[in-house]
C-alpha cells in the first residue's frame, strides 16, 4: 500500500509539472507575438500621422504660392500714371503670405480700379478667412462700374487668387479707390519664384534704395 501511494503521488507531481511547464511555454510564445503586434500597430500609426502631415504641408505651400496666369479681369484699366511703372523694381511692404515683406518686386502690371478686404468659408471647407487683401472690384460679380461696395454687402467672387475662392459668397469689409499691381518676386523665405502675383496696392511698395 505505502508503495502504491508512492507511486501515485511520484505521478501526479510529474503531471503537475509537465502542466507547469506547458503553461510556461505558452506564455513564452505569446508575449513576442504580442510585442510585434503592437509595434507594427505603432509603426502603421506613426506612417499614417507622417502621411497626413505631409499632405498639410503640400496643402499649406499650394495656398500660399500665390502665382497667377497673368490675365486680367475683362474691362480693368491700366494705370495712366502709376507710381510705379511696369518693369521697374520695388520693395513689397505688405505680409499677404510668408517670405512676402521685404521681398524685392518686379512690377508687371498697374491698373486704376477699387481694391476690396473681403471674409469668406473657402468653398474646399476649413475655417473662414477674414479680411483677405486683395479682390478687385472686376473680380466681383455684382459690381458695377466704378462706384465701390458698401461694407457688409454680400457678394460673389470670381477670382481663384487662393485655393477655395471662386465662386464663393464673400462679406465686403472694406473699400478704396487705389493702384493696384501685379508682380514677381522671390520669397524671403527661399522656395519657388511667385510669379503674377495679384494683387497689391500702391501703399504697400516702397521704392528700392
Amino acid at each position: 500500500m505505502l508503495n502504491s501511494k508512492k507511486i501515485i503521488i511520484g505521478m501526479v507531481l510529474l503531471v503537475a509539472m509537465f502542466l507547469l511547464a506547458a503553461c510556461g511555454g505558452d506564455n513564452d510564445d505569446t508575449a513576442p507575438n504580442d510585442n510585434k503586434n503592437s509595434d507594427s500597430q505603432s509603426n502603421s500609426e506613426e506612417q499614417m500621422n507622417e502621411d497626413e502631415m505631409g499632405d498639410e504641408e503640400m496643402d499649406e505651400d499650394m495656398d500660399m504660392n500665390h502665382s497667377g496666369s497673368g490675365e486680367v479681369p475683362e474691362g480693368l484699366e491700366k494705370a495712366e500714371n502709376p507710381k510705379f511703372e511696369v518693369g521697374s523694381k520695388a520693395i513689397i511692404q505688405s505680409d499677404h503670405m510668408k517670405g512676402m515683406k521685404g521681398a524685392e518686386a518686379t512690377i508687371v502690371g498697374a491698373y486704376d480700379t477699387i481694391a476690396y478686404t473681403i471674409s469668406y468659408t473657402p468653398t474646399t471647407g476649413g475655417e473662414r478667412v477674414t479680411n483677405h487683401k486683395w479682390v478687385i472690384q472686376e473680380e466681383i460679380k455684382e459690381a458695377k462700374g466704378d462706384k465701390p461696395l458698401e461694407s457688409g454687402t454680400e457678394v460673389t467672387i470670381q477670382a481663384s487668387h487662393m485655393k477655395g475662392m471662386e465662386g464663393v459668397t464673400a462679406t465686403i469689409d472694406s473699400a478704396k479707390e487705389t493702384t493696384v499691381y501685379m508682380v514677381d518676386y522671390m520669397p524671403t523665405t527661399g522656395g519657388e519664384k511667385v510669379t503674377n502675383h495679384k494683387w497689391v496696392t500702391e501703399n504697400e511698395l516702397s521704392p528700392v534704395e
